[in-house]
């Protein structure tokens, strides 16, 4: 009696996708202030909320619907690449140096090479590891911020910190934009002639530029409709439909809506500063774009899935990779770079943290054209891949903030106590 209730109820909650949506926020919410109060990030609870009212167990949301949400996962990852292409401050990269830029850089290479090679070895095929490779390469910020600022630290060792956590999402969505366009290539020209090959090759690096172009135009655009408004609304509505429009055409064009959108933020950020408008007006938009966006990938975790052992070990793989590539790039190139000892050998630590990027990008891949051509063989494929980067990300959401505090703290350590002495000295 119970359960034709609650299938009745659910019945109800499926006639109309609005139905879904609000409940899916409401639902959200209440699970992410669950989550907090556990001392887990609210992310988590969006996630458990999706695979709650998936179709893995309530079915709320069923697979014909999973389909017309992508469109939120859409929408999210353009606010999120156009928020990434403004942190491209010339200015502020110059303050940052070439050091971090380097830092960054081998840090990246390090976790890409690292799951690329270890998960190749494990069996997955090398298209799919070099994506996973890409989409390890990012980092989630917020947990590690949020640290910073409990901890109070300051410091030499918290500037490269933050100065890699700038650069590092953006440098995720370059590689992964490279390597989708690599890994398509791989698939297409098996069994072909070399000059297919290279033809393949130059149109999907083709692809890359006319991206930055297209993103390019999208935010020249978007500047000259916002130059003479003051109204913070109507900002957030011409720049909500440039982005859709631009991330519209990528689509069609077969470009990548991630690259386009970060281009546009790019040029927007460095026009002038009064382009902050348009970042701050998307900031208002956020919050809910993003809570559905994490519940979207929640409903895509499969219990029958993670539940096999081999997903959970390519999992568990993946994280070690990952955080062995990212430790090993920073403490090499930091060595070789004369940094102090306390920075190369406890920045890696704070790199652990993961979620919003690393999700976004394969669900990037699941909405993807490619995806859609995939045989039933690499559909199986795919689907573990989304399973182990949630599995991943629960993993990194629940251990990396307590790297992140042991690393800020022993990074911060040396540095400190060298600053109390100097101001010791100089106010006795």
């Amino acid at each position: 009696m119970h359960f034709d209730f609650l299938i009745t109820a659910r019945n109800f909650l499926t006639v109309s996708p609005l139905f879904v949506l609000g409940f899916m926020l409401i639902f959200g919410f209440f699970m992410g202030k669950l989550a907090e109060k556990t001392g887990l990030p609210n992310i988590t609870g969006y996630i458990i909320t999706g695979l709650l009212i998936g179709n893995s167990i309530t079915g709320i949301v069923d697979t014909e619907m999973e389909h017309s949400l992508h469109l939120i996962t859409e929408l999210a990852l353009s606010i999120i690449a156009i928020t990434i292409g403004g942190e491209f401050l010339l200015s502020k990269l110059k303050k940052l140096g070439k050091g971090i830029i380097v830092l960054t850089l081998f840090e990246q290479l390090g976790a890409l090479t690292m799951v690329t090679g270890v998960l190749y070895l494990l069996g997955l095929p090398l298209p799919f590891a070099l994506l996973m490779g890409a989409i390890s390469s990012a980092t989630a910020p917020a947990a590690t911020v949020a640290i910073v600022n409990s901890l109070k630290a300051k410091g030499k060792f918290i500037d490269y910190l933050y100065g890699i956590v700038a650069l590092d999402d953006a440098g995720a969505v370059i590689l992964y934009g490279i390597l989708f366009a690599v890994a398509t290539v791989i698939m297409d020209t098996t069994g072909t002639s070399g000059l297919t090959a290279l033809i393949n090759i130059l149109k999907a690096f083709f692809s890359i530029i006319a991206s930055v172009f297209l993103g390019l135009a999208s935010g020249w655009l978007l500047y000259q409709f916002v130059k003479k408004l003051y109204s913070k609304k109507e900002i957030l509505i011409i720049s909500l439909g440039i982005i859709i429009v631009t991330t519209g055409i990528a689509t069609i064009m077969g470009y990548s809506p991630l690259l386009a959108n970060m281009a546009s933020g790019t040029l927007l950020i460095n026009i002038t500063s009064r382009n902050k408008r348009i970042f701050d007006a998307l900031k208002s938009l956020s919050p809910p774009i993003y809570t559905l966006f994490f519940i979207v990938a929640g409903t895509e975790l499969k219990p029958s899935v993670i539940s096999q052992s081999s997903v959970i070990f390519l999992g568990i793989a993946y994280v070690l990779a990952r955080i062995t590539g990212k430790y090993a790039g920073v403490y090499t190139i930091g060595k070789t770079m004369g940094l102090n000892k306390k920075i190369y050998k406890n920045l890696g630590f704070c790199l652990m943290p993961q979620a919003g990027v690393a999700l976004g990008l394969i669900m990037l891949l699941k909405t993807s054209p490619l995806a859609s051509h995939l045989s039933h063989a690499n559909q199986l494929i795919l689907t573990n891949m989304i399973n182990i980067v949630l599995f991943s990300t629960f993993i990194n959401e629940i251990l990396g903030p307590f790297a992140s505090k042991q690393g800020i703290l022993r990074g911060t350590n040396l540095i400190s106590n060298k600053e109390i002495k100097k101001t010791t000295r100089v106010h006795p």
